[in-house]
This record gives C-alpha cells, sequence and structure tokens, in this order.
C-alpha cells in the first residue's frame, strides 16, 4: 500500500503527531510506502526525517481558517497526491481532515480521517466549537471512515449525526519502553509530579498551579507554547519558584517519567492523551481532569482520580491524599500499567487501525484484505 499521511502543525510535537510517526515507521517496517504531507516545515519534518521518514511540507497550510491560504493549501495537497498516487488518504488533524477529505472526493482516492478529539467538543472557545462543527457535519460523508480515538468522541459524532457505519473507536496506543524506564511510585524525598502538554488554550496549567500552591511536593512541567511566559509569572506571584521546574520543550519524555512518582494532566479538552498512556506505561498514578475520553483509561480509584474541569480545590485534596499515600501511588500505578499492557499498547493500535485501512482499500479497489496482504509479503 501507498498511504499519504496528511497532517497540520509541524512546528510542534504533540500526541497526534507522534500517532503518525509510530504508524508511519511500523507501516515502512511491513514494506508499504508511506509519505508524512505537513503544514509549515518545524521540527516534527526533522524528527521525521531522523526516523527514516520521507516527508513534504506546505507553507500555507495552517491550523487557523483562512480562505486563500487553505485554497493554496488544497491544490498542493491535490499536487501531491497526483505525484505520490497513495491507494489511501490518511487524514489526522481538522484541517487535514477537512481538506483531505476534499482532496479524496476529487482525485477518487479512498480517505480514513482520524479526529484525535473533535474540534467541537465542549470546552474549545467559541466561535471555532461552532464553525468546525458545521464544518465537520458537511464533509463527515465524505470519508469512508473516521477513526475515533475514544468511544466518548465517536458518540459526540453519533449525536452531530454522522452514520454509525463510519465511525469506529480504535484507542490510541503507545510502543512499550525498556524495563528501567518503569517509574517507582514509592519514592518520597520529595514525591515528584509531572505534566507533559503544550502551554496553550487546551491545556489548564492555571489550575494546576493555583492547586499545587498549598501542596508539598516538586512539580516538574514539560512543554513549551504561547502561554509559557505566563505560567512562569504566575508561578513567581505565588512563590512557588522554588518547587516548579520548567524543563520546555523536551523528547526524552519517558526518560524523565521514570524520574516522577505522579502523573498530572489537566486540560480543558481532550481526546485520548498520549501523555497519560506513556505515564500509565510507565507504571505511574494519574490525576486528569474528566474530560473527553480520559475516563476510558483512567479508571476512578482504580488507576487515578479525575476532577472535574477547573476544580482547583478537588484537584489539590487528589494530589494531596496521593503524595500522602505511598500504597495508593503504588496500586494504582501497577494497575495502570496492567491497564496499558492488556489495551493500550501500539500493537493493540495498529493491528485495528491497519484493518481500517486494508478495508477500506479493499472497498474501493474490490480487492480483498488477503490479496493485500499476498501482494505486501511478495
Amino acid at each position: 500500500m501507498n498511504i499519504l499521511f496528511v497532517i497540520t502543525r509541524a512546528d510542534a510535537i504533540g500526541g497526534a503527531q507522534v500517532h503518525v510517526k509510530d504508524l508511519a515507521i511500523a507501516l515502512q517496517s511491513d514494506r508499504h510506502k508511506v509519505l508524512i504531507l505537513t503544514g509549515e516545515s518545524g521540527i516534527y519534518n526533522d524528527d521525521l526525517r531522523e526516523a527514516g521518514i520521507e516527508s513534504v511540507s506546505c507553507e500555507y497550510l495552517q491550523k487557523q481558517i483562512n480562505p486563500i491560504a487553505d485554497g493554496k493549501s488544497f491544490r498542493y495537497i491535490l499536487n501531491v497526491i497526483d505525484l505520490f498516487k497513495p491507494d489511501l488518504i490518511a487524514a489526522h488533524s481538522s484541517k487535514t481532515g477537512i481538506l483531505g477529505r476534499l482532496a479524496s472526493q476529487i482525485t477518487k482516492v479512498p480517505c480514513i480521517f482520524t479526529a484525535h478529539g473533535w474540534s467541537f467538543t465542549t470546552g474549545i472557545p467559541e466561535p471555532n466549537r461552532t464553525i468546525y462543527r458545521w464544518l465537520e457535519k458537511l464533509t463527515a460523508s465524505l470519508a469512508d471512515k473516521i477513526i475515533c480515538v475514544s468511544e466518548y468522541d465517536r458518540q459526540i459524532g453519533l449525536k452531530a449525526g454522522m452514520n454509525s457505519q463510519q465511525l469506529l473507536t480504535v484507542h490510541n496506543g503507545m510502543k512499550d519502553v525498556s524495563p528501567q524506564l518503569r517509574a517507582n511510585p514509592a519514592e518520597s524525598d520529595p514525591v515528584k509530579i509531572a505534566m507533559v502538554a503544550r502551554f496553550d488554550r487546551q491545556k489548564d496549567h492555571a489550575t494546576l498551579i493555583e492547586a499545587f500552591k498549598d501542596v508539598n511536593a516538586e512539580l516538574i512541567l514539560v512543554g513549551d507554547g504561547p502561554s509559557l511566559v505566563k505560567t512562569k509569572q504566575k508561578v513567581e506571584q505565588l512563590g512557588i519558584s522554588h518547587k516548579v521546574s520548567f524543563l520546555g520543550f523536551r523528547q526524552d519524555i519517558a526518560e524523565i517519567l521514570a524520574q516522577v512518582q505522579v502523573y498530572a494532566l489537566i486540560s480543558n479538552w481532550e481526546g485520548l492523551p498520549c501523555t497519560i498512556i506513556e505515564a500509565m506505561r510507565a507504571g505511574l498514578p494519574v490525576i486528569a481532569s474528566d474530560v473527553g475520553g480520559v475516563k476510558e483509561i483512567v479508571l476512578e480509584g482504580q488507576t487515578g482520580y479525575l476532577v472535574p474541569r477547573g476544580d482547583i480545590q478537588g484537584l489539590r485534596q487528589k494530589l494531596n491524599y496521593l503524595i500522602g499515600n505511598e500504597p495508593a501511588r503504588i496500586s494504582m500505578g501497577i494497575m495502570g500499567r496492567q491497564k496499558y499492557e492488556s489495551q493500550l499498547t501500539f500493537k493493540h493500535m495498529y493491528e485495528q487501525t491497519l484493518t481500517a485501512y486494508q478495508e477500506v482499500i479493499g472497498q474501493k479497489s474490490g480487492v480483498t484484505k488477503s490479496d493485500q496482504e499476498l501482494k505486501a509479503n511478495s
């Protein structure tokens, strides 16, 4: 198979970017041909190059809606399709999901859109939420299949009027790490809490910082983004700079998580966060905002705790409880690791995704899945 991945942002490496990269590496290892088309060239393209994955970038492709730039991006996508001749367009992120589906209709190349959390989910500010709700409803039927990374997102799609036969839930999955990169939740001198997230409107660092004001632990914040400076100023104003560390953008996330005892992800909205899966893979208890599909992997009182969006007091209580309760940290960390091994590995996700790719291509071409496997192995 020739698979053309299309994703908007290359200036940052988040969960969607890691997801696409891991899929591309696996597909290439299985002797399929892959190409990743991104927005304006950035660190993600460098990361792909180092991994041996070919990518091309479109300077006009951006996250914001811009009719002129979007028209140029669309023509660029059509040109890449003409040159690469994919068997499938695998679109990721809302902007490229829409452009990819439109390109599919013109070129007759089948398209699967993966929704890494809908752009009209609860928590997303207006007017973007309403604009994308209408755009997604108008273009949903243009995809051969829509992969939702959580059942929560699948239900949102159904409520928006999308065809149930189109929507498929495939939970995100992450590749495993060596046993040396497992965390030790029992350590407590001091207890270290980490959050790995871009500093932008989606993540709620402000609530975490406020809750942490009266917590006796160390907080490690990993990531960059437009609200980083504002968050640093808030930490200074609260007088807690001595117990909050800002590590900036990092790619050694597994090594960082191996050194902490609790993972936190405080957000305004989510799909199914890959960083939570990374934390569970490391054997860490998780405290997270009860948004999106988070409750499908963070089981209340078993692998961690869920707190309502913006609940400073509730978050502080959960943080203090885990900081002072070593047995709970250990137990939840073990159960989180078990949850990862049974449902959230890369193998689980890859096999389901590959099957969807093969079925969609087969439906368009009349070639069966077994025929495709035979061709790939020949």
